[in-house]
């Protein structure tokens, strides 16, 4: 896997007691890297691919299809049980309920794998697998009849970590390889730095604006005199653009007299070595603290 960014899938699957305006009572949804790459509804109860580089499952495993499509229904079929198993264990009227399950896996930049199970119910979590313990954990006292269960079921949990740390792997670099012209491209960022105008304090706000990149892993920072500064800098989450890319900002303020001294520092994947962007018109200055008079000579 190329660069320094990791990687991962995860499925999130839904279904609600009460379907109503079109919504479909169960949902599935599968993530590569972020990405929607399979989906799954009630309406449809037909595994379908999200994107192009996913027909290259089906010819070389024409069964791939309808074998996703009959977990799906299955998965289907016991959430609408457990809603009903968890309205009478909460003691709740019938209305509104969703259950919920989330699971996945991820391969870090240092081959590190790492995975997730957890189970929601009505908004909170129900149930989290502990991997390095090999056992559930329940956070609410309706939760602990079904961990004490599953605990006590020969192999489960040894069958679970396996998956997370093993098969769930397999099937990411499986996709990573059919996806690869899209998931293990990289798209350097285009780095802008531009003022606030609004002044206050006589100190200037100075934003390093980062668009277009991926993957989403990005290194960014505002240095002074080549040092990182972490100093009064706001930072925006970094997010998806409509074209698959991402984008992200960072903000600091800094005296006038000082500009010249600051870079936007930005390491990224997409860039063969690391970007350093003056503020416009601003050349660094010596730094007097250290150099003590400007040199004559």
């Amino acid at each position: 896997l190329p660069g320094t960014s990791s990687h991962s899938m995860k499925y999130f699957s839904s279904s609600i007691s009460e379907p109503s305006q079109g919504l479909p009572q169960f949902v599935t949804v599968g993530y590569v890297d972020g990405q929607v790459f399979a989906y799954y509804d009630s309406n449809s109860r037909r595994m379908q691919p999200r994107v192009s580089w996913m027909e290259k499952v089906g010819k070389e495993d024409p069964q791939y299809w309808d074998s996703e499509t009959q977990i799906s229904r299955g998965t289907e079929e016991t959430f609408r049980e457990n809603l009903e198993i968890l309205r009478l264990r909460y003691n709740q009227s019938e209305g509104l309920h969703i259950i919920q399950i989330m699971y996945g896996c991820a391969l870090q930049a240092d081959g590190s794998k790492g995975g997730f199970i957890q189970h929601g119910y009505d908004g909170g979590t129900f149930l989290t697998f502990d991997k390095d313990t090999l056992t559930w954990v329940a956070p609410q006292p309706q939760a602990q009849i079904t961990q004490r269960k599953w605990d006590s079921i020969p192999g489960l949990n040894q069958r679970t970590k396996f998956y997370l740390e093993e098969i769930c792997i397999e099937w990411l670099q499986k996709y990573l390889s059919y996806g690869k012209e899209t998931l293990l491209r990289t798209e350097p960022p285009e780095v802008t730095v531009s003022k606030k105008t609004e002044v206050e304090d006589g100190m200037e706000t100075h934003v390093c604006r980062l668009d277009g990149f991926y993957p989403r892993e990005i290194n960014a920072s505002w240095t002074r005199n080549g040092e990182v500064w972490l100093q009064d800098t706001f930072r925006g989450s970094v997010a998806p653009n409509a074209d698959g890319t991402f984008h992200a900002w960072l903000s600091i303020p800094i005296d006038p007299l000082e500009r010249g001294r600051y870079r936007c520092h930005v390491e990224h994947d997409g860039l063969q070595e690391p970007l350093d962007v003056a503020i416009k018109g601003e050349k660094l200055i010596p730094d007097l603290d250290q150099t003590g008079l400007y040199s004559l000579q």
